[in-house]
């Protein structure tokens, strides 16, 4: 056998009439011999995933600490992850509190919780935050991808004006701030996110993507071709890869068709038109994060923020029995069944989140998993919703971090710890170093070891 150095380039795509398709790391992208160790070097991604309107915390928080803790009945779900799971206790968001401003903690929930930065109290010009730790990764290591990042949430923005005593809208849809005055709209439509990825370009016009694909034809029979010619260049394990990751995309794209159909069929208001979005929260949150895996199995982007809800959200869970919103119970004024339903919203979706997980676990990526590469924030910048305190916030760190972070440990630390010293702990694993973040006062000691 004849060993070179040749190899397939790491950023190859499938192309056919103007529609491109990036590929996941296959062994044929790594050379044979010397520059292996560096080919192979994984990119750590990023993902924050926030939960909205804080959280029970007698059934969050365990009891012992180290690697002695056992999981509450709220992360019960994310077991199977222990051994890249990091729970973080006595972090805070200190301005997300009032600070004179009075009422408003779920627009600084949302505000503060990657930025920081106490929220400007305003409902319309005018609104001031600060940029967020995504977009800080985002501006680094989005010189390595073809999107920055991507900002997701799987419940629409409310109007504009205020949502919130006060604050404007702005605050509570969003989580991610490209400057103090600019934040980021995440995208809700699976349709539009899946054309991001795999349609022509950068472009997010569905309308003019449904066009070109002609009566809803699969994107990969517009690249049938190329795909035929990379395989005659693959060995037998590439061309098994290549085939569960094109399947994988068929898949999401029967997922969307079939939302569309299902969407199609229900009478909305004049104003408003159908959307791709799949009518149970699961089906819609378990798509949405099979692209975000995708993304990262592209390497289309390391970078990605995703809103199970909007800051101070009303969405009724009746699937798991909560009729009632989300928020009006949240203020339960001890009331038993209240406190009762929200721990149940709180599990739903902490195991919604262990989905995502579950797949990153999945995905082979160079010598191990996207879940071992990846580190993965998970929580609030609201701990009680009914006194809405920002102290001893719910956060978990899921994930490897490419062998910088140790798991199966809960960490406490000292009330009113800033959550942006985790945030710089993050950044400087992802291999971009910040001195100061927001009112973080130095990085957290103890993620790499006891």
């Amino acid at each position: 056998m004849i060993i070179t150095k040749k190899s397939l380039a790491r950023r190859t795509f499938l192309r056919g009439l103007g529609t491109t398709v990036a590929l996941p790391l296959l062994d044929s992208m790594i050379p044979a011999l010397g520059a292996a160790t560096i080919a192979t070097k994984p990119a750590v991604r990023l993902a924050f995933v926030y939960h909205p309107v804080g959280m029970i915390m007698n059934r969050w928080t365990p009891a012992a600490e180290g690697s002695a803790f056992e999981f509450t009945p709220t992360m019960k779900a994310l077991e199977p992850f222990r051994e890249r799971l990091v729970v973080l206790s006595g972090l805070a968001q200190v301005n997300g509190r009032a600070l004179g401003d009075g009422a408003g903690d779920h627009a600084r929930e949302g505000a503060t919780w990657l930025t920081g930065v106490h929220p400007k109290k305003t409902e319309g010009a005018g609104i001031r935050a600060g940029v967020s730790a995504d977009q800080i990764a985002a501006r680094e290591l989005g010189k390595s991808t073809q999107l920055g990042s991507l900002e997701l949430g799987l419940e629409s923005a409310s109007l504009a004006g205020g949502c919130d005593s006060g604050y404007s809208c702005a605050y509570t849809n969003t989580v991610s701030w490209r400057s103090a005055t600019t934040p980021l709209p995440v995208e809700v439509n699976p349709r539009i996110v899946f054309e991001r990825l795999f349609g022509d370009g950068d472009s997010t016009d569905p309308e003019a993507r449904l066009a070109a694909l002609k009566d809803q034809r699969s994107i990969l029979d517009y690249v049938a071709g190329s795909v035929d010619r990379l395989e005659t260049k693959l060995g037998k394990s590439d061309r098994s890869k290549l085939s569960e990751y094109l399947e994988a995309i068929r898949d999401i794209e029967r997922r969307i068709q079939k939302a569309e159909q299902q969407n199609a069929l229900v009478k909305l208001p004049v104003m408003e038109r159908p959307t791709s979005i799949p009518e149970s929260f699961e089906e819609y949150a378990k798509l949405m994060m099979d692209l975000q895996v995708m993304a990262f199995q592209t390497d289309m982007t390391r970078v990605i923020t995703l809103m199970l809800g909007r800051a101070g959200s009303n969405r009724p869970y009746r699937s798991i029995g909560v009729s009632d919103g989300h928020h009006s119970i949240t203020h339960h004024q001890n009331d038993p069944v209240k406190i009762a339903n929200v721990a149940k919203i709180d599990a739903h979706l902490v195991k919604t989140f262990a989905y995502f997980l579950e797949r990153l676990k999945a995905t082979p990526d160079g010598d191990g998993t996207l879940l071992d590469h990846s580190m993965i924030l998970y929580g609030s910048s609201l701990s009680d919703a009914n006194a809405h305190t920002h102290h001893d916030l719910p956060i978990c760190l899921a994930g490897g971090g490419a062998g910088q972070i140790k798991g199966g440990r809960h960490l406490r630390f000292p009330k009113d710890t800033p959550l942006n010293n985790l945030l710089l702990n993050m950044l400087d694993r992802a291999g971009v170093p910040v001195d100061q973040f927001g009112d973080s006062t130095g990085k957290l000691p103890y993620l790499s070891d006891v």
